[in-house]
């Protein structure tokens, strides 16, 4: 079968059947890669002079040990593998970068810089003004704090929209109490994405294209300098479709907090590394054009996923992923500056922390399934590779010390081990010092921060088991409680 008809008949059975196989796709990939390396390193073991040594584990089970350090072109080829796959990755995310700013495919990308600059050029549609939409499902207890600190934001924001989603608590009436609009969901049953989406059938039409759209959590707090740079960046680039925040974690939660601010810190480094070219646009806050909106809500189901006149795509667990790679994928430019920061929720327990993270990563698998492989969508792919292969590493280091620790006598001091984990200790400590003294001392231990990843690496099989299987993902949405946090300092990275 050939034409574009036929195309778009393979499209849509890869859009069946991608999805589920997302998760075991990358699992085998990690294999052969595995399997890759293994052969490139064995042939230098099988060179060496002296016989390895050997011990019979638990009476069952033998196993050959080497205490010397790998050969140099060992460590280079290692190295030399690591290099060449980020140099493709970046290359990759360049050239589809590149492509979106100055493509002028009308159909297709119709959100293209060049596009968008060609449509407003010798047109004023007036100062930037924002009108923000805030889903809440029982926020009442915290909606009080995130709405003080944005209506102290300069400049003010012209409208404030709460989206009382399903509450069976006060979450309008402290809305109403604040000086603001309560928009209350009607029969919706898909969650925030349904949500805005019933909201943003009533405001879109409203909005001119200097109107831009706020979508903020409940639980967010915005830094005091959010909207002054946001608009700054959308006044300044008329071709600028949206501008995402920089996320920090709140104070409190003991040990699991700080773990979890470190993660946080070490996104908004990455994120200002990269001068701020967007992962996602975040949910926390995230600011949007009308016509960036529009246009998604235009091609859904048509030349992206989802149902026709939705802006988010109701069927996805992370609907600001999604709604990232829509976007992406219509040639939109957007930004994440590190003078957009805000201050989030953290996950007070493990429990909570794991259905979130079980949560965050099948809607990863899922989205990049349902878009597939595109020069838009292969950062994604790629992460999640590395993901993956970060797993199969790790849980390979802790299963090779142990048997170690076994197999050995007594107790030996690896100098090369020892500099490569000083060379990790130190990238650790560096890479959350913006997060203060009690971030470096967590960071500096290793041990914590390495049992956190494993638990992270549990929720990424996890997921891939669920998606592989058809179980049915859940929003798990948390009870919010006035908590530690509200007197305890929020933690915002320096620079983020």
């Amino acid at each position: 079968m050939t034409g574009p008809h036929g195309r778009r008949a393979v499209r849509a059975a890869a859009s069946r059947v991608l999805p589920r196989a997302v998760g075991v796709l990358l699992l085998l990939l990690v294999v052969l890669v595995a399997l890759l390396l293994w052969f490139v390193v064995a042939p230098a073991a099988e060179l060496r002079e002296d016989p390895l040594a050997s011990r019979i584990l638990l009476g069952v089970w033998r196993v050959l040990y080497d205490t010397t350090a790998p050969s140099l072109g060992v460590a280079a080829t290692a190295v030399a593998v690591a290099l060449l796959a980020a140099a493709f990755v970046a290359a990759v995310e360049n050239r589809a970068a590149t492509r979106a700013r100055t493509s002028y495919r009308v159909r297709t990308r119709p959100l293209a810089a060049r596009v968008v600059m060609a449509e407003t050029r010798g047109v004023y549609a007036g100062p930037v003004t924002v009108t923000v939409l805030i889903p809440a499902h029982d926020e009442a207890a915290i909606l009080g704090d995130t709405l003080r600190s944005l209506l102290a934001q300069s400049p003010a924001p012209r409208r404030v929209v709460v989206v009382a989603d399903n509450c069976t608590d006060d979450t309008a009436a402290v809305a109403r109490a604040h000086g603001c609009e309560v928009f209350e969901t009607v029969g919706n049953t898909q969650k925030k994405a349904g949500a805005l989406n019933q909201a943003l059938r009533e405001v879109l039409p409203g909005l001119g294209d200097n109107d831009a759209v706020l979508v903020m959590d409940a639980d967010t707090q915005l830094d005091p300098g959010y909207l002054e740079a946001a608009v700054r960046r959308m006044t300044d680039d008329r071709a600028l479709m949206a501008v995402g925040g920089v996320f920090a974690g709140e104070g409190g939660h003991g040990l699991l907090g700080l773990l979890q601010r470190n993660e946080y810190t070490r996104y908004g480094r990455e994120i200002a590394r990269r001068r701020g070219r967007v992962f996602v646009l975040t949910g926390t806050a995230s600011l949007f054009r009308p016509r960036a909106l529009r246009t998604v809500a235009a091609a859904r189901g048509r030349t992206i996923p989802g149902t026709p006149g939705d802006v988010y795509d109701t069927a996805a667990l992370t609907e600001d992923n999604e709604l990232t790679i829509a976007l992406k994928s219509l040639g939109a430019l957007m930004v994440s500056p590190a003078e957009c920061a805000v201050v989030t929720e953290l996950m007070p327990t493990l429990p909570a922390l794991w259905a979130q993270r079980l949560r965050w990563q099948r809607g990863a698998l899922e989205n990049i399934g349902a878009y597939g492989l595109t020069a838009q969508t292969f950062r994604y792919w790629a992460q999640q590779f590395a993901l993956g292969y970060g797993g199969v590493a790790l849980s390979s280091y802790f299963l090779l010390v142990g048997v170690t620790l076994l197999a050995i006598d007594q107790w030996v001091w690896f100098p090369f081990w020892l500099g490569l984990g000083g060379v990790f200790a130190v990238e650790r400590v560096v890479t959350v010092w913006s997060g203060g003294w009690r971030a470096r001392l967590l960071a500096a231990a290793l041990l914590p921060e390495l049992l956190y990843d494993m638990f992270l690496n549990l929720v990424n099989v996890r997921s891939v088991v669920d998606i592989t299987l058809g179980r049915q993902g859940s929003w798990n949405h948390v009870q919010h409680a006035r908590h530690e946090a509200e007197s305890a300092p929020a933690t915002v990275p320096a620079g983020a």
